[in-house]
């Protein structure tokens, strides 16, 4: 979105508009440095915008600078991502710290104000909203200042005054509270009011102070729109600091059917820290062990980044580049250049071939980027969109037959953000396994749970795994006759592929830049795999039956539609095959994993004649379609788990073809359109050579830079123009889904290679 954080009104993520207001009051005057709802006010001689200075962001704070006046404003959002760290991983709630610092070394006069609005506890604006004020506790109705109590923790409650738990409405959550909270701390005078959204931002500009009072007409947002506010005073000082968390929390999370009945589970954070009002005053007061935590998640990935590119950086494409390059014939506004490399390139701005070798107008990286703080900026983008779809929970008392939770591991619920709403949608988990097995593997394990309980709980009918545990979230009710939407060989391959991934990773040190730590204590857990067999022999008969020729079944992409024998569909249920003769010597069945081992191997043998052009150049889209190209994303998994199936020459072969097909973006997911997914091309990138795998970091991370798209990350975009949102042949916009998960692809890969280098 264009704009700057105190020109555009605060959104949720589908894009609709909510109210968060900032304010901080220097020497008298007001600066605005969050949101726009000082367009509502009559002109104010005392009331300007702050200036903005400067963006930035890592894997958990979003900063923000601005200049006001004498003073520096920075407000930082910090929604940490901590995943071995259950209980606060389960919080539901986000920080802003907003602070000043004096720019001319005197002090100043100074006061903050921040205000919510009613829009973020419901979409439609006619339904009626009510609202509380607790000091910790205890419900309040003012006072007359208080600071007295500095370390007393306030927080709004809004709430729907007819409820319906368990629903939602354009992904609003229809129970529970949303939260706004604050303190004291070290302000000499604490205000607060609920009121009218024009009237308390007036009352402010003009007085730096709120009246301690609680609006009683409860109402829609729609109607004298209700906002909830806060003041800090410091006085004068040149130096200062406010903190507010805010937050939507359920309470129950998700409903669930097991055995006795669909069952309501309760957060996970409950068994951690007790009632609403504790959760919320341990996280206010946690705020600086959280960005402790969170620095050291930061300052791991940053340096396991670096390790990375350490040992695996790009060369150049060309050593032996012509001195004067050739026009590219049908280019405008063209010119050549040298890369950082010392490598000529062509380019022009006219066409969307992005940037080319001379030799042979293939593409190449976008170039003097470094591909190192390109992934950065992806992964460092991404971790906090990938968290923000899973909520933990308390197992019930009795899970499945084979359950293998307990009251010390939660089950984990993922939404399927934005595409259709799905509990655990297993081809949403699965390529987010990355990132999983990059921080935590035993998230993966705790998110597969629930699937493996509803399946062997005898809930589902087919044969083949199920697509997902429910049609829309929070109601993982499952599908009890079977209609769930058709991809069994691709979600029968991920449950295979998932659980054999999570054994191999769950022995693996938490860091590639320090794998020394796993020869002190190797610990797998084939337990999981042992308990689950019998599933999992299931969903590999039904590959053996139809992955080598699945016929005319939806993969993961389904909103390209369905096609026949789609050849990197069909090399899933392969390299599922193949992972399912490992699992079988690990559960002490040497026979099957004979065979399943024999099985793959002839598989892949005639899926070559089926699925490579007869020029030996790539693989097609499907069986024989020569005229066609897709990105092989599925080859990944065998990469990652040391699968022998897939030969480095087939690995190869597709780094050299992908860039004479590439875009100024990367590669187009198939011939059949000009969009890709970022998270397949990230799959992609990591069986690639270098230089090929640059080709795909970089032109997604100048994506990143350029784009039109006005949302949180998509995992689906234009290659061409303004790497917009496709449209064609429908539109479809994805927003905010954890996919993003597969950006990890280069980090899961290298944290298996740094341990089987130091094993020899």
């Amino acid at each position: 979105m264009s704009g700057t954080l105190n020109t555009n009104a605060a959104i949720f993520w589908p894009g609709t508009p909510l109210g968060w207001e900032g304010i901080v009051t220097v020497d008298g005057i007001a600066y605005e440095y969050l949101g726009a709802g000082s367009t509502a006010l009559p002109k104010l001689a005392n009331l300007r915008p702050a200036k903005p200075l400067t963006v930035t962001y890592d894997s958990q704070y979003s900063n923000f600078t601005f200049a006001a006046g004498p003073v520096q404003i920075t407000a930082s959002f910090l929604s940490s991502v901590l995943p071995k760290d259950l209980c606060r991983t389960s919080i539901p709630l986000s920080y802003l710290s907003t602070s000043i610092q004096s720019t001319d070394d005197a002090d100043h006069d100074i006061q903050f104000y921040s205000d919510i609005n009613a829009a973020w506890t419901a979409y439609e604006n006619n339904v009626t909203i009510r609202w509380d004020l607790y000091q910790g506790p205890n419900i309040i109705n003012g006072s007359s200042n208080a600071a007295s109590t500095p370390t007393s923790t306030y927080s709004w409650f809004l709430y729907l005054q007819q409820a319906y738990e368990f629903a939602e409405e354009a992904d609003v959550a229809l129970w529970g509270n949303f939260t706004y909270s604050s303190s004291p701390l070290e302000a000499k005078n604490f205000s607060f009011q609920s009121g009218f959204s024009v009237d308390l931002r007036y009352q402010y500009v003009l007085q730096q102070s709120l009246q301690n009072v609680v609006d009683a007409e409860y109402r829609p947002f729609a109607t004298r729109e209700p906002a909830f506010a806060y003041v800090h005073d410091f006085g004068s000082v040149s130096s200062a600091s406010v903190r507010y968390t805010i937050g939507s929390v359920q309470q129950p999370v998700v409903r669930y059917l097991t055995s006795r009945g669909a069952v309501p589970l309760q957060p996970w954070w409950s068994q951690c820290y007790g009632d609403i009002h504790q959760m919320i005053d341990f996280h206010f007061n946690d705020f600086d062990q959280t960005g402790v935590l969170a620095a050291q998640f930061e300052s791991q990935l940053k340096a396991d980044v670096d390790s990375y590119y350490s040992e695996n950086m790009a060369i150049g494409y060309s050593n032996n580049s012509p001195k004067t390059p050739p026009v590219l014939a049908n280019s405008t506004q063209g010119y050549n250049g040298t890369d950082q490399y010392g490598n000529e390139y062509i380019f022009a701005s006219g066409n969307g071939y992005g940037f080319l070798d001379p030799s042979n107008f293939s593409g190449i990286a976008i170039p003097d980027v470094q591909e190192a703080e390109a992934y950065y900026s992806i992964v460092a983008l991404s971790t906090r969109q990938i968290m923000a779809a899973y909520t933990l929970a308390i197992p019930p008392s009795s899970g499945g037959p084979n359950s293998s939770s307990n009251a010390t591991e939660p089950l984990i619920f993922q939404k399927e953000i934005s595409s259709n709403g799905n509990v655990n949608t297993v081809d949403v988990i699965y390529p987010a396994m990355p990132f999983f097995l990059y921080a935590n593997p035993d998230l993966l394990r705790y998110t597969m749970e629930p699937l493996y309980q509803y399946q062997e709980g005898g809930f589902y009918p087919n044969e083949y795994s199920m697509h997902d545990l429910g049609t829309h979230y929070p109601n993982a009710t499952g599908h009890v006759e079977g209609d769930d939407e058709y991809m069994p060989v691709e979600e029968s391959g991920n449950m295979i592929l998932m659980s054999y991934a999570y054994y191999r990773y769950r022995s693996l040190p938490s860091s590639i830049s320090s794998p020394l730590t796993l020869l002190l204590s190797f610990t797998n857990d084939s337990h999981h795999l042992r308990i689950h067999y019998p599933k999992l022999r299931q969903f590999a008969s039904y590959l053996i039956q139809f992955s080598l020729t699945p016929g005319q079944q939806l993969s993961t992409d389904d909103f390209a539609g369905r096609l026949v024998n789609q050849t990197n569909l069909a090399i899933k249920g392969i390299v599922g095959i193949a992972a399912m003769s490992e699992i079988a010597r690990i559960v002490d069945d040497p026979a099957s994993a004979a065979n399943y081992s024999s099985t793959a191997s002839s598989f892949y043998a005639q899926w070559e004649s089926y699925a490579i052009d007869p020029a030996g150049t790539h693989t097609l889209l499907a069986y024989q379609w020569r005229s066609s190209y897709s990105l092989l994303y599925n080859i990944y998994p065998a990469l990652l788990l040391n699968l022998a199936v897939i030969p480095p020459a087939l690995y190869d072969m597709q780094s050299a073809f992908y860039p004479s097909v590439s875009q100024i973006f990367g590669v187009p997911l198939d011939n059949r359109h000009s969009y890709t997914k970022s998270d397949e091309s990230l799959w992609t990138a990591a069986t690639c050579r270098p230089e090929t795998r640059r080709l795909f970091v970089n032109g997604l991370a100048s994506w990143l830079n350029v784009t039109s798209t006005d949302k949180p990350f998509t995992d689906l975009l234009e290659t061409l123009g303004e790497g917009g949102y496709p449209v064609s042949p429908d539109p479809v916009t994805f927003i905010a889904r954890p996919v993003a998960g597969g950006h990890f692809s280069l980090l899961a890969l290298a944290k298996s290679r740094a341990v089987r280098r130091m094993m020899g």
